[in-house]
């Protein structure tokens, strides 16, 4: 098996649907690392990065006003949960600590009563109260999507893997979506995927 348009293709078309999946968004500075690291986890389905707490209407890069750069995961709830996430979120930040610039703050982004009861839960475990740290806890009220080029970079700056997505004829949103994208973009990152991931056996072939 090596990596060809055909492989990329059939592993997005058996991916789990939108309404089959959870999704949580956080923020870890700059978000080009964290979409990767993260999508390279297993059960992880799909990976994007954007703007989200602020008020600012259409934030862009450029002119970004209020918002933090945050990354947004689709994942399936039967193989990682919430609580997993978040334990991956904490390991990667220090919570009493929070940057002066709004672009890169630690945010974690609620969307869900369920997600607030987990944060809370997990929060109270570790000894640490919600108005106390750093990391700022707030409601998701919104997300924009960041430029395409920023989506899925580690990807997009490796031919070997990106020119099977071009053979594929996929654009931009297909590749902000595909799961295929979100697992080589981790692994064009450096980070390992699962061993048993379809993918996995294709790039000890083809890279």
């Amino acid at each position: 098996m090596t990596l060809t348009p055909t492989l990329i293709e059939e592993y997005d078309r058996a991916a789990l649907n939108h309404d089959k999946t959870e999704t949580a968004t956080f923020g870890l500075g700059c978000f080009w690392g964290p979409e990767a690291q993260f999508g390279a986890l297993a059960g992880v389905v799909r990976t994007r990065v954007g703007y989200a707490g602020g008020r600012k209407s259409d934030p862009t890069y450029h002119n970004l006003g209020d918002h933090t750069e945050v990354f947004q995961i689709e994942y399936n709830p039967a193989v990682l949960s919430y609580r997993e996430l978040l334990s991956r979120v904490f390991e990667n930040h220090r919570p009493n600590y929070q940057a002066s610039k709004t672009q890169y703050q630690n945010i974690i982004l609620l969307a869900t009563p369920e997600q607030r009861e987990t944060l809370k839960t997990f929060l109270s475990e570790r000894g640490f109260a919600a108005d106390a740290i750093g990391t700022r806890i707030e409601r998701l009220l919104g997300f924009y999507p960041a430029e395409d080029y920023h989506q899925k970079h580690n990807l997009r700056t490796d031919p070997t893997l990106s020119d099977v997505f071009d053979d594929s004829g996929y654009d931009d949103e297909t590749v902000r979506e595909s799961p295929a994208a979100a697992k080589l973009n981790g692994y064009a990152s450096g980070h390992d995927i699962p061993k048993d991931d379809h993918l996995q056996t294709a790039l000890s072939r083809t890279v």
